[in-house]
Order: structure tokens, then sequence, then C-alpha cells
């Protein structure tokens, strides 16, 4: 279970790092990487699971979006991302 946070996080950039990973920049200037294969379960990240489709992700408003509308919570990104 993800701890509470004082801080409500929001993405500002993101970059394609390899391998289902992703580089996330937060509004507060920390930068974290997160392998994101272990989200893509059930039927809206299904299509995800074909790397060239993961790639197509963007950054909508806060967080990380796709075409298909599958996303990921900041939160999410933030509390088990590792810091670089």
């Amino acid at each position: 279970m993800l701890e509470r946070l004082k801080y409500l996080p929001k993405i500002i950039d993101a970059k394609y790092i390899g391998n289902f990973t992703i580089e996330v920049e937060f509004d507060n200037g920390e930068r974290k990487r997160i392998n994101c294969r272990k989200y893509l379960k059930g039927k809206i990240f299904e299509e995800l699971k074909d790397e060239e489709k993961f790639k197509e992700f963007f950054i909508d408003g806060y967080t990380v979006c796709w075409p298909n509308g599958a996303d990921i919570a900041p939160e999410t990104l933030y509390l088990e991302g590792e810091n670089h």
C-alpha cells in the first residue's frame, strides 16, 4: 500500500530510457526512474506490452498517459520510482 503523501506530485517531463523504463521529472525538481512493466496489467494496458506502443506516452496535465486512455497515477510513480 502506498504511504500517505504530504506533497501531491505533478509530472512536468518524461523520457523513455528503455525496457519499459521511464524517467520522470516532478514539479519539485526531483527526477525518478521507474520500470512500468509491472503496471501493464488489465485490458487497458494490454496493447502497451508492445514496446513501440508503450513509447507513445505523453504528459497530460500532471501524469504519464497513453493515447488509448491508460495512465499511471503520479503518486505511484513518485513513491515507487528510484531517485536519479
